[in-house]
């Protein structure tokens, strides 16, 4: 399929009513159309793995295009500097999701850019090396368990940032880790009971650390 015959699908299938209520999730719909992901997975089927028409989809900056180009991108054709060219240009929490769930998480160099994406400042790039580390944990069935307790210092370092989509990022990337067995399990409630101790009056720290221990205590306690 050509571009356009791809955009003219999206349009196609635009929801003008998702589109408006995307606002309640926190997202701009400035540059979307309302379209499912469900029915993105079907044209990403159809449209098959591409290169060119991952970068074309990008380049539209539609945001449901953006989120396609995840799905049909090439992972051997991806480099570390286009990862970090999608990054910069994220905006919204859903397409950062759907990048790192879909993509990102495959690349060899995925690790360690977790934790550098980790330290960044900008809000959706932060976010991203957290989304990153929770997709990893939820993917890479295959992982050692110590490759998930290198991300506990940047979790219990960031923890009090109080912006909502990292705080919601660092609490999802903890207790993915701690849903992985029993023995990630334990120690990412004893992370959760260090981020509480560390910082007693950030209630970002509190709303991550309590979240966490409330699910993965109810997952494990049998």
């Amino acid at each position: 399929m050509i571009i356009e015959e791809i955009i003219a699908e999206l349009k196609k299938n635009s929801c003008p009513e998702d589109r408006e209520g995307m606002r309640r999730f926190g997202i701009d719909p400035q540059y979307a159309l309302g379209v499912r992901v469900p029915v993105m997975r079907g044209l990403a089927k159809k449209i098959g793995r591409d290169h060119k028409t991952a970068l074309a989809l990008w380049q539209t900056n539609i945001h449901e295009a953006r989120i396609l180009a995840s799905m049909v991108e090439e992972l051997d054709k991806v480099t570390e500097k286009q990862m970090d060219h999608w990054i910069r240009d994220f905006n919204s929490w859903d397409v950062c999701d759907q990048c790192c769930m879909n993509l990102f998480d495959k690349m060899p160099f995925a690790y360690n850019k977790a934790k550098r994406l980790a330290k960044d400042e900008r809000e959706f790039t932060r976010r991203a090396g957290f989304a990153l580390m929770a997709a990893l944990a939820f993917h890479d069935k295959k992982a050692d368990d110590d490759k998930f307790r290198e991300f506990f210092p940047s979790i219990i370092k960031y923890a009090e940032d109080k912006r909502n989509f990292v705080k919601k990022a660092v609490n999802w990337a903890l207790r993915q880790i701690g849903k992985r067995n029993h023995m990630l399990g334990e120690d990412a409630i004893r992370v959760a009971e260090e981020i509480l101790r560390r910082y007693p009056d950030s209630t970002a720290a509190r709303w991550i650390a309590r979240d966490a221990i409330r699910e993965l205590e109810e997952k494990h306690k049998h």
